[in-house]
């Protein structure tokens, strides 16, 4: 008998990457595709995927450059890029449709991914994930000369090329500064995304899996007439999560939900930017609602 309650764990290749990614469940199963978020990685995703794995066959990939997906030699973390994985990835699976529950970066390009190719995608839940917070870098790119911008790019990649990445003596010093991003999670939570997030080293020290240079920007993305009108392209029931005590915008204050044919908005009082961790019982009632309804409600 298959065993739901362990992932399996796969690989595809997109752009000559080898990305990983896990798959719970039974492969006949409709597919849920669980996406992290930027500087994460699958395993953040395994309590949730735990719940839905008995009924959906359960992808969790590794976004390139993050987890155990190889990191991209010359550094393209462009949304792109990583949208065009994801498309190569689905492609992969052998399905006509899926459903897709994504977080921050993730959520990003799987929205980006929905509007696209809008017949692909049953339902889409958007955690914290369409654009950088106001007064953030995407303001900071609209204010700075495109000149200064790129020679701003240009030396940041220089300082990564020549910066070792950050070593930690054990897995408690590391545990410590996850613990610091996020004080609503419990000390279980902290330990397994820290243990997951972590790669030994050769003089055992340990160091975080994701690419350094994931913190550096892209220099280009998508114009933003042309975001939304991928995000007014999606045709299927949307679900966005906020939560209340979060650095992003609320799409639902702000008014751009309303570039949404079908969406709705949950706000979780008491929880950060990671709220699908920091409410974890409240959200999978909500998210299994949310699967389980008629597609013309």
């Amino acid at each position: 008998m298959l065993d739901v309650s362990q992932p399996r764990s796969c690989h595809v290749v997109s752009q000559s990457l080898r990305l990983h990614y896990l798959e719970w469940g039974d492969p006949q199963a409709p597919v849920l595709i669980l996406q992290h978020g930027g500087l994460d990685h699958a395993h953040a995703m395994d309590w949730i995927a735990r719940e839905f794995a008995p009924h959906w066959r359960v992808i969790a990939p590794d976004l390139r450059g993050h987890g155990d997906s190889a990191w991209s030699p010359d550094a393209d973390y462009t949304l792109a890029a990583m949208l065009l994985d994801f498309a190569n990835l689905v492609e992969a699976l052998g399905q006509d449709r899926v459903t897709i529950c994504a977080h921050s970066l993730g959520a990003m390009v799987t929205t980006r991914y929905a509007g696209l190719y809008p017949e692909k995608v049953a339902r889409l839940v958007n955690i914290e994930g369409l654009a950088p917070p106001p007064g953030g870098r995407g303001t900071q790119r609209a204010i700075q000369p495109f000149a200064a911008r790129v020679r701003n790019w240009i030396e940041l990649h220089q300082q990564a090329t020549q910066r070792s990445p950050r070593r930690y003596p054990s897995e408690e010093a590391a545990f410590s500064r996850m613990r610091d991003k996020n004080p609503y999670l419990t000390d279980d939570q902290v330990r397994h995304l820290t243990h997951h997030a972590l790669r030994r080293n050769g003089d055992d020290t340990f160091s975080w899996k994701f690419d350094p240079r994931l913190n550096i920007w892209p220099l280009l993305d998508f114009p933003e007439a042309e975001v939304i009108a991928m995000w007014e392209a999606i045709t299927c029931p949307v679900l966005f999560f906020h939560g209340s005590n979060t650095f992003m915008p609320n799409p639902g204050k702000d008014g751009r939900i309303n570039h949404f044919r079908d969406a709705r908005l949950i706000e979780y009082a008491q929880a950060s930017h990671w709220l699908h961790h920091d409410r974890l019982s409240t959200f999978i009632e909500d998210l299994k609602a949310f699967l389980e309804e008629k597609q013309g409600r």
